[in-house]
């Protein structure tokens, strides 16, 4: 065989036998699954089965892929506790290549192969061949030797940065007289290739270092809870570099059976992650659950970061019980910031949730001012936390690219899946909601006005109020480099009241579904009304204080009710605690306060997931026949625990954690499970403990070895079925072992 013919047969079946023409994958088989690639192929070793003399074989390659190595640490890859390979897309790497002789670039012809998939075909980019170029182009692939000398060859390999994401095969094909040899397949050779924000062609470029080291390489988070008047923290472990959660974040993308030529798209992966999850359609990640029954799982209020869920998900096949908002919030950025898609979990106070897709909350009243809830569909949650994940937007038009609003808790349907996004934070803001994907439910959640009607008997619906404030009154996420909170707010609307706000209202109005127009009604300028609820702790009594405002010369009466619910925290009632009617009489121009006393024993009873109350305060003026209508909901505050660690904190040396609880409750509690975790300290351990009796302190003590220097946190958690939601955490620093 001449080398020519030799070139020609490559030329023609380059890439190894197999990789078309297979079947399609069955469901849930992972297209990390593949066929062994022969060592030779297209080889004759010449008579009696000798290998010709003086043939360039590949004996060893080094991929220098361990942590303390210059490919980790060059593509910030570094803190991934995984033994393989993983660089960014768009930037080089290097390898070594040692062969059996000096490599003679006159006459020997060798390339690097990466393939990916079962069966990778060139033309949908899973199988790829490097080529050896004198200069790597930025971002396209291509292999440049950077030192030759005796039997090794340093190269600097370049991959396109619009490749796929996910777990490459390598191998070095030689050319010879008789045809390819093949290096045998090596798993200690597969190279994970994942997005890079610090390479400028690629989707996901964040132009900030900053921001970077906190929305790529940051491992711990903040999720903001509660309402506006009394705000919550708990920090989250997104654990993107702990061992195996890689792998499952690659996995999820096969049990969404997104196609692997997809797999470089972050628009595409963003959608796809926000519908695997969840479990509602397509058995993903977590269950939902929101009736405050977890017999079957763990309560969402226990979990304390990402790491169990998605390593159980991904040993068992099946979905995690249960999951809040916050939980799927939380596990959705650990995916996106381990796959290199820049993320962050936000918190929107006041979040509506527009079922009848008209881009307002409407709420019915009956002829007496009592919510009427065979009528009223749309409810406005306390809060509602979903992720932004930072990418171009080549389908939409320039300047709405950036954040993007990506929601994986189940609550419509889009496109046949329950999921949410992406949807261009920019677009939202100026009311585009024609732009895909899913900006009305987004746009709806943060900038609908509430439209209070009165259901009259003979039918008809008579608007009495329109509230333009309280929707999206608050928008929240972690600051940079800190756990203080971050106001974005105004990168979701416009200051409220103002004409751009009402423009981007009236924009939304003209792009979406618009049912019915509701006219601008004036508000009552005789007599108003507001109250507020005080801060109180859980099991304690406390007043709700109304107060009505006489601005006339007149005299006037109204007939007033408060309602008081448990209601889980999507806005959605438990069932009323407290049913309250009064008459109040107003004297020209007085202000009277009314006190309704709040009894402990009426409401813990029937308290779920957050200790969560809401109050709807209505009345009617008599003489006017107005309705004056207000709803506000209070979170209770909840014991936390108290965490210690005593002694050194040495990286290395045994470490002694204590977490204490002091039970404040009128009654004892039984059966409650304890979670502690800490990143880099160890791993979430979690404990049952029979009972612990009122007033009385459990003391919980757990030992560890610290892998790692520097600040780390420890957060801790406690759920029983008469009390959640009890949290803490402590910061603390590991020294180096001298």
């Amino acid at each position: 065989m001449t080398e020519a013919t030799a070139a020609e047969r490559e030329k023609k079946q380059g890439a190894p036998p197999g990789l078309s023409g297979r079947r399609a994958l069955p469901p849930n088989v992972s297209n990390e699954e593949e066929d062994d690639v022969p060592t030779m192929e297209f080889f004759s070793p010449g008579p009696r089965g000798v290998m010709p003399k003086d043939i360039l074989e590949v004996l060893e390659v080094n991929i220098f892929q361990r942590e303390d190595e210059i490919n980790k640490r060059e593509h910030h890859t570094d803190k991934y506790y995984n033994h393989r390979l993983i660089v960014r897309r768009g930037q080089s790497f290097h390898i070594q290549i040692s062969f059996s002789r000096p490599y003679n670039p006159v006459k020997d012809q060798f390339w690097i192969e990466y393939l990916i998939g079962r069966y990778p075909q060139q033309n949908k980019g899973t199988y790829i061949r490097v080529p050896l170029v004198q200069e790597l182009e930025s971002g396209q692939w291509g292999a440049k030797i950077t030192h030759s000398a005796g039997q090794f060859v340093a190269l600097n390999i370049m991959p396109a940065a619009n490749c796929i994401v996910g777990k490459f095969r390598m191998y070095i094909a030689v050319l010879t007289p008789n045809g390819i040899l093949r290096t045998k397949r090596n798993p200690s050779t597969d190279t994970y290739i994942l997005f890079n924000p610090w390479c400028p062609e690629d989707d996901v470029f964040l132009d900030d270092e900053k921001e970077r080291q906190e929305y790529v390489l940051n491992d711990l988070g903040v999720i903001y809870y509660g309402d506006p008047e009394s705000i919550k923290t708990r920090s989250w472990n997104y654990g993107q570099f702990e061992e195996g959660v890689l792998d499952a974040c690659l996995y999820l993308m096969d049990r969404a059976q997104l196609a692997l030529s997809g797999r470089g798209n972050p628009v595409k992966i963003s959608r796809v992650g926000s519908a695997v999850i969840n479990a509602k359609d397509d058995e993903g990640v977590v269950v939902g659950s929101w009736d405050n029954l977890y017999e079957y799982g763990v309560a969402p209020s226990s979990w304390t970061g990402s790491v169990d869920i998605l390593l159980e998900y991904h040993s068992s096949k099946e979905p995690v019980r249960y999951g809040q908002c916050w939980v799927f919030a939380g596990v959705f950025n650990t995916f996106l910031r381990s796959l290199g898609i820049p993320a962050r979990v936000i918190t929107n106070y006041s979040s509506a949730h527009d079922n009848d897709a008209n881009l307002q909350m409407d709420v019915f009243l009956d002829e007496n001012g009592k919510i009427d809830s065979r009528l009223t569909k749309d409810s406005i949650w306390n809060y509602h936390c979903w992720n932004e994940a930072w990418m171009s937007r080549p389908d939409l038009p320039v300047g709405f690219g950036g954040w993007q609003a990506v929601d994986s808790t189940p609550q419509e349907n889009s496109d046949g899946m329950y999921r949410c996004g992406p949807a261009s934070v920019q677009a939202v803001k100026h009311g585009h909601v024609c732009f895909q994907f899913d900006t009305p439910f987004v746009f709806a959640e943060v900038n609908s006005d509430i439209v209070y009607s009165t259901a009259m008997k003979d039918g008809t619906k008579v608007v009495q109020r329109v509230d333009k404030i309280q929707v999206g009154k608050l928008i929240l996420t972690k600051e940079l480099g800190s756990d203080k909170m971050k106001n974005i707010t105004e990168q979701y609307k416009f200051q409220e009241g103002t004409e751009e706000e009402r423009l981007a209202l009236e924009t939304a109005l003209l792009y979406g579904i618009k049912k019915s127009v509701t006219q601008d009604i004036t508000p009552s300028t005789e007599v108003d009304m507001d109250f507020i609820v005080e801060d109180s702790a859980l099991g304690s009594d406390f007043n709700v204080n109304i107060t009505f405002r006489n601005h006339t010369q007149s005299r006037y009466t109204a007939t007033s009710y408060l309602s008081g619910n448990v209601v889980f925290y999507t806005g959605v009632p438990k069932g009323e605690f407290k049913n309250h009617s009064f008459n109040v009489t107003l004297d020209p121009l007085q202000t009277q306060t009314v006190e309704v006393l709040i009894k402990s024993r009426e409401y813990m009873s029937k308290l779920v997931e957050q200790a969560s109350l809401h109050f709807f305060v209505t009345a009617r003026v008599n003489e006017t026949e107005k309705i004056l209508a207000r709803q506000k909901s209070v979170t209770l505050k909840i014991p936390q625990l108290l965490l210690q660690v005593p002694g050194e904190k040495v990286v290395g040396k045994d470490m002694t954690v204590i977490v204490e609880f002091t039970n404040p409750l009128k009654q004892n509690l039984t059966n409650i499970w304890g979670r502690l975790d800490g990143p880099g300290l160890l791993k979430p351990i979690s404990k049952l403990f029979r009972e612990v009796p009122k007033n009385s302190t459990l003391t919980w003590e757990e030992k560890c070895i610290p892998k790692r220097a520097g600040p780390r946190k420890l957060i801790a958690s406690l759920n029983c079925d008469a009390l959640r939601h009890v949290y803490g955490e402590l910061d603390i620093n590991i020294q180096n072992a001298v």
